[in-house]
């Protein structure tokens, strides 16, 4: 084998790995075509989706994008030595000083009812290479017409970004699910002139256009047929979760109880920046995970790893995820 021809190898072998991570279109410029140029050719990114089988529902997740951060121990653990941090993303072959943040809408498709929960960033994430949930749910085959309920776990702007699309809803036939202890709080005047007034102008402009067509629900109420809501306080104050079944096979839509699946779940203690009741929030994240690690049912986590799908296992300090492979195929 000469030199030449292992670079190729090489090469052939990192495109291919690059393909499997992230689906790609070669787009080949008009100057390429016109000179034969092979330099100009654009790569261009399509959404990341994935689907699986859950009783007779079908679920399809979509990354709407993802960013590295940096100072992880600056979000999560807030309350330790940053030391402390360091080393338990080294102790999981994570890097120490940053991390990756992604998010991931989901579709539930139930044969009745085609539900979304969390709709991402929507246009306003455009420009930094979010907001490509509606570009998924058509990729899996899907117009937002389609939708006939979104509910949301929370109103923070990663979640409802993508409720309004050009000034009108970006699902037109659908009805709206809403914690109504969520609603209550981000809608309220009150917030005027507090750390929490982008939020709600966040929601004044994407939630409160669509409050006619939205249910306010609370702890144990039912979303549709297999979807009920379940109280999961402490990130916000009316931050809800939804619990499905079909066919006897259950999954919690654990919204952003858990933001990390290394530094939340191995150390659910650890306070997170971005909890508003950093307390309470930690009992919560014990409370579910407690829950689902004895249940051993499935969890998908809106922040975890893409697809976001997984299991926990308890541990002394917490859990240990165990992400989805083919569980949901055979």
């Amino acid at each position: 084998m000469t030199t030449s021809d292992g670079i190729k190898r090489r090469t052939l072998f990192a495109v291919g790995l690059g393909l499997l991570a992230a689906p790609v279109i070669l787009r080949v410029t008009a100057q390429a075509a016109a000179t034969g140029e092979t330099g100009n050719m654009e790569v261009i990114p399509q959404p990341q989706i994935n689907q699986f089988k859950l009783g007779s529902f079908k679920f399809t997740a979509v990354r709407d994008g993802f960013n590295v951060i940096e100072k992880p121990n600056e979000t999560f653990g807030s309350n330790q030595d940053p030391q402390a941090v360091q080393a338990l993303l080294a102790a999981n072959f994570l890097p120490t000083d940053k991390f990756v943040n992604s998010y991931a809408p989901v579709v539930v498709d139930t044969g009745s009812d085609v539900i979304v929960v969390d709709t991402g960033f929507g246009a306003g994430g455009r420009e930094r290479g979010m907001g490509q949930f509606t570009a998924g749910l058509k990729a899996a085959g899907y117009s937002p017409d389609d939708v006939t309920v979104v509910a949301l776990t929370h109103l923070h702007g990663d979640h409802i970004g993508g409720l309004m699309e050009n000034g009108a809803p970006a699902f037109k036939n659908a009805r709206y699910v809403i914690g109504q202890a969520e609603y209550d709080f981000w809608s309220a005047k009150a917030r005027e002139g507090t750390p929490a007034e982008g939020g709600h102008k966040a929601v004044l402009a994407n939630v409160v256009p669509l409050a006619e067509k939205a249910t306010f629900v609370k702890e144990g109420d039912s979303i549709a047929p297999g979807l009920t809501a379940m109280l999961a306080t402490g990130h916000t104050p009316g931050h809800v979760i939804f619990h499905v079944e079909s066919d006897g096979k259950r999954l919690i839509m654990t919204g952003d109880t858990a933001n990390h699946y290394i530094l939340s779940l191995q150390r659910p203690d650890w306070e997170v920046r971005f909890d508003m009741d950093k307390a309470q929030a930690a009992a919560t994240r014990k409370k579910v995970f407690d829950m689902i690690a004895s249940d051993k049912i499935a969890f998908l986590g809106y922040h975890m790893p893409f697809p976001a799908v997984g299991f926990v296992e308890k541990q002394e300090t917490g859990y240990r995820f165990v992400p989805k492979t083919y569980q949901f195929d055979i």
